[in-house]
């Protein structure tokens, strides 16, 4: 079953670019024009921040994100830099130390392992060692995850991986409310922040309130949202997966079984009194992600419900439903398969409420 938002993916994953924001009539926002949007305030509001990195300033960005930004802010603002991650994020650090606040664009954040010395050595740690003297105010951003028909090298998603790491923050924005609301925080953060999108709903345009267009919108990072509320099971998704929860728990309700989806908008901190509260009232919970299953956030979940008294609320074992354990295939139908379905979100419910 496909959404209308779904559908659109296939559009997003053309990277079919409009030269002007994107925002309707009908008020619907384009995720990249969302954090194009919190960008361009953010550097308004505060000349200590700057964006770097390959192609955000004449090309505007390799999605279009930074689209508009070069002209109206000029070169010392918006940085053009060769294909060096390792060498352009030493220089973001560099400059975050020295007090101003940079946004450090990769391509793709599987390219960013190029750099993550400087990413967890340099930046995530150096306030714990300075004893609290040396602030790192940086934004490291860039689509994450799966996208389509590009293979293992561009797929992986790190939302495990750079939650594991102490000294940062998490994002995984879903909608075009959480893109533009948490970046905005993070920009503001007076620590690393790692924003992790997704380039297949860059090009989705998602309802949004006068509020979310307010120059002073912002979302408390750490914060859970509840999408759907529900009595039977609990659905805990992030990023592209919350679309896949919420087109399960809409074909589940049709059986009769009201599935409660929450987005977790961030992944360190980590809302979990959202997720107790939801499954104690629901007794029954199955996660959802695109990352491998072995210490995915999936499994931090069930850590943390295993430890806290809300394990005994649970009627059923947690179940995960995650990407396979393998590199991303290049293959149209491997992919598919290699990612979490709606069907396989069905079946799980299925397994935890004892449904034939």
């Amino acid at each position: 079953m496909l959404s209308s938002i779904a559908r659109n993916l296939g559009r997003a994953s053309q990277r079919n670019f409009s030269t002007t924001p994107q925002v309707t009539a009908a008020k619907k926002l384009f995720v990249r024009d969302a954090l194009n949007a919190a960008i361009d305030e953010e550097m308004e509001r505060d000349e200590r921040v700057f964006i770097i990195g390959e192609e955000v300033a004449h090309y505007d960005g390799a999605y279009k994100v930074t689209r508009g930004l070069w002209k109206k802010y000029g070169e010392k603002r918006v940085i053009d830099t060769p294909i060096a991650e390792m060498g352009f994020t030493g220089m973001a650090v560099g400059a975050a130390f020295a007090g101003l606040r940079p946004i450090c664009e990769f391509m793709t954040m599987n390219f960013a392992m190029q750099s993550i010395d400087q990413i967890i050595n340099s930046a995530a740690k150096t306030f714990y060692m300075s004893a609290g003297t040396v602030n790192v105010p940086i934004v490291f951003r860039g689509p994450n995850g799966a996208a389509a028909g590009v293979a293992a090298q561009h797929s992986q998603c790190y939302g495990a991986w750079y939650s594991h790491c102490p000294g940062m923050k998490v994002i995984v924005p879903y909608d075009s409310e959480d893109a533009k609301g948490l970046l905005k925080a993070a920009i503001r953060d007076p620590d690393p922040v790692v924003s992790l999108e997704n380039e297949m709903l860059y090009g989705v345009a998602f309802p949004v309130s006068d509020e979310v267009l307010d120059k002073d919108f912002i979302l408390p990072i750490g914060k859970a949202k509840i999408m759907r509320p529900g009595k039977h099971v609990t659905l805990v998704a992030h990023s592209y997966a919350v679309q896949t929860a919420l087109d399960a728990a809409n074909e589940l309700s049709s059986k009769g079984i009201e599935a409660e989806v929450i987005n977790l908008r961030s992944l360190r901190p980590l809302d979990t009194e959202t997720i107790f509260k939801s499954v104690q009232k629901t007794n029954h919970l199955v996660t959802i992600e695109q990352g491998w299953p072995q210490c995915g956030i999936g499994s931090e979940i069930c850590g943390r419900i295993m430890e806290h008294e809300t394990f005994y609320h649970l009627d059923a074992p947690v179940w995960r439903v995650t990407g396979a354990d393998i590199p991303m295939p290049y293959t149209k139908s491997l992919e598919a398969a290699a990612l979490p379905q709606v069907h396989d979100v069905i079946h799980a419910v299925n397994k935890v409420l004892g449904v034939k």
